[in-house]
């Protein structure tokens, strides 16, 4: 198996994330997958060939986006720490989607992912939510911080810069 060099970008090729994945990086099975593939007749806030975004269908803030990778990858579970710099892109792309949309108060935002397997979809989304001090007790349920079933982008990034520093 070939290893990876220091002197190489640091991208993932994000189209082999999952095994379960035809070569294109689609899966027409998952919803995210036709969503960012312009089959289902959702706004695309942003996309282009690795990243989009969209407004989640049932918000749980007034400000409430998905960031998902445009090409399939599984669930935050199923990464390693060469997707690092992808969870990070990720939330770039949704720091500046909540800027487009007048949000500059990012103390009081929330982005994280579900924890499988308490995820209703597989592909790899960052939920963006804002104001989070304006959710509301269902929502503060479903993103809730140090919980079993929701983990922070931080979080996650910090989770998967540790695996591999312990073997």
């Amino acid at each position: 198996m070939a290893e990876i060099q220091d002197t190489q970008p640091p991208r993932v090729d994000i189209s082999k994330s999952s095994s379960n994945v035809p070569a294109d990086g689609y899966d027409k099975k998952c919803i995210f997958c036709r969503i960012v593939n312009n089959e289902m007749g959702t706004e695309l806030l942003h996309c282009d060939e690795e990243i989009s975004c969209f407004r989640d269908i049932k918000p749980g803030a007034p400000h409430h986006y998905l960031v998902v990778p445009t090409k399939h990858v599984g669930n935050c579970k199923s990464l390693t720490k060469e997707h690092v710099p992808l969870v990070k892109r990720m939330v770039d792309k949704g720091k500046e989607i909540l800027e487009k949309n007048n949000i500059t108060d990012l103390s009081d935002v929330r982005f994280g992912f579900h924890w499988p397997p308490f995820c209703s979809v597989t592909h790899l989304h960052l939920h963006v939510l804002a104001p989070a001090s304006q959710m509301g007790f269902m929502s503060r349920l479903f993103y809730r911080l140090n919980s079993y079933w929701f983990i922070t982008a931080d979080q996650l990034i910090e989770l998967l810069n540790s695996k591999g520093e312990t073997n």
